[in-house]
């Protein structure tokens, strides 16, 4: 019973491929972490309306998530839009983490101490640039200042580089409670590899992935980007076929954006040897071709998985949902997120953590959580939000349970989108009956363009702010 409805699963779910409604629609976007995006964060959010806004929850003991920001990268990838700090210096991590340590004193002291940490994921940057000791010591000030679970329906998830995390170290992670591991490659081809200053032979990639599996990894996933330089349709395919015999359990494929004015390392990859538009459009057909025939399902913006995966299955039972960690299973947690540059969702309220690391010591050593910016959600911003997650997350909206949810009426209500959403149903990109809007196969791939319809800050953008979305 279970494999039919697997199956059943696999056949909704999938994507047709029309290069010329791509073409159409290849605007730029958001990719809806967030709605709404981080660029509506204002500075009238302070640390002090941070706290107020902690303070007010200080009784929940709902399940919390928690992220860690860990900036720092032994070396530069050029492709990289992060915030990272390139050094050889480990050291440095040690007083990072004497400020984290501050900081998780600030945060966790409005925090109820029953409160279950139910996801925690560590980012950059590259975690794993701390070295054992300082990774026992971060572990050790999490669990001191926040409830960490011991049991396996913890969801706790670390990004490596298998550059510097050899089979002892995976092991280490799993010691300490990690149980998810995301690792990018981007591309194993040589050349592709010298390119972008990130040399990683796929032999370093089975290891760590083979050592995730003897760790009793619940899940591994494996970051890969097209529109690298030199990369072409054949090598591509190549990179593909190698990543689906390591059977990763997920595959984030990106699509590279070339923005040498906004992060400075891309201005040492040249815009001659990035392959065309038609050649990108061609690799992203053969990727989700080739991912189908392999069993992975299209979870939607750039993520695959196999369909006995937690993301896969979330999605089939309508409780898949999307935050700065991208797709998760856990919708109803508040996200707090600290370090440098980290953003929390909490009540329905976004602050944002200073950018630059000397300004976010700074805020500690005033005795201040390092906010810089925020936003609190409207009405309307709950609308749209819950909209947008619909859509980005199961390809459709029910619109008369949307209606019932926030006591309006639907037509009324988003009559200023009608036009937009009619088209989009002449396009085939969604159907629309009287109850309910459903992305079609051919929607899948746009699904950033319908989100955006329902975007009512992209109608008061005047500057390109993001990428495109393919």
């Amino acid at each position: 019973m279970q494999a039919s409805l697997t199956n059943q699963y696999m056949m909704n779910n999938t994507i047709q491929f029309d290069k010329a409604l791509i073409q159409k629609y290849n605007l730029t976007g958001p990719r809806y972490t967030s709605y709404p995006t981080a660029v509506v964060f204002d500075d009238s959010h302070t640390p002090v309306t941070h706290v107020a806004n902690l303070q007010s929850q200080a009784n929940s003991t709902d399940p919390l998530s928690l992220y860690f920001h860990i900036p720092f990268c032994d070396t530069l990838c050029f492709f990289c839009a992060c915030n990272k700090i390139a050094t050889k210096r480990r050291e440095k991590a040690d007083l990072y983490l004497d400020y984290l340590e501050k900081e998780m004193q600030m945060q966790s002291q409005w925090i109820h101490p029953d409160r279950p940490v139910e996801q925690l994921h560590l980012g950059g940057g590259t975690p794993t640039f701390l070295t054992e000791k300082q990774m026992r010591r971060m572990m050790g000030m999490i669990r001191k200042h926040f409830h960490l679970i011991e049991d396996d329906s913890r969801d706790y998830s670390i990004e490596i580089d298998p550059r510097e995390a050899p089979p002892e170290t995976i092991e280490l992670l799993a010691e300490l409670g990690f149980n998810r591991f995301s690792m990018g490659v981007q591309d194993v081809q040589e050349k592709v590899q010298k390119a972008v200053n990130r040399i990683q032979p796929i032999q370093m990639t089975l290891d760590a992935i083979k050592a995730c599996r003897v760790a009793g990894a619940k899940s591994v996933n494996v970051d890969l980007i097209y529109g690298l330089p030199f990369q072409t349709l054949d090598s591509f395919k190549d990179t593909l076929n190698q990543i689906i015999a390591l059977s990763p359990d997920r595959l984030s494929v990106f699509n590279y954006a070339h923005l040498p004015h906004l992060f400075k390392p891309q201005k040492r990859i040249l815009f001659e040897d990035l392959p065309s538009a038609d050649e990108k459009l061609a690799i992203l057909d053969m990727t989700i071709q080739t991912l189908n025939e392999a069993g992975y399902v299209y979870i939607g913006m750039d993520h695959f998985a196999k369909p006995d995966d937690e993301l896969a299955l979330a999605q089939e039972n309508k409780q898949l949902h999307r935050n700065f960690q991208g797709y998760t299973t856990h919708a109803d947690c508040d996200m707090l997120a600290l370090g440098v540059s980290a953003i929390s969702y909490y009540n329905n309220t976004f602050s944002q953590n200073n950018k630059s690391l000397e300004a976010y010591y700074h805020q500690i050593d005033q005795g201040h959580i390092p906010i810089i910016k925020g936003y609190a959600l409207s009405e309307d911003d709950l609308v749209r939000r819950q909209v947008i997650q619909d859509l980005s997350c199961h390809f459709e909206l029910n619109t008369a349970d949307l209606a019932k949810q926030f006591d309006l009426v639907f037509d009324h209500y988003f009559a200023y989108e009608i036009p937009a959403l009619k088209q989009l149903a002449e396009d085939d990109l969604i159907t629309w009956s009287e109850d309910l809007i459903q992305v079609t196969s051919k929607g899948r791939l746009l699904i950033r363009n319908i989100c955006m319809v329902f975007d009512i800050y992209l109608r008061k953008q005047t500057e390109q702010q993001f990428s495109k979305v393919i």
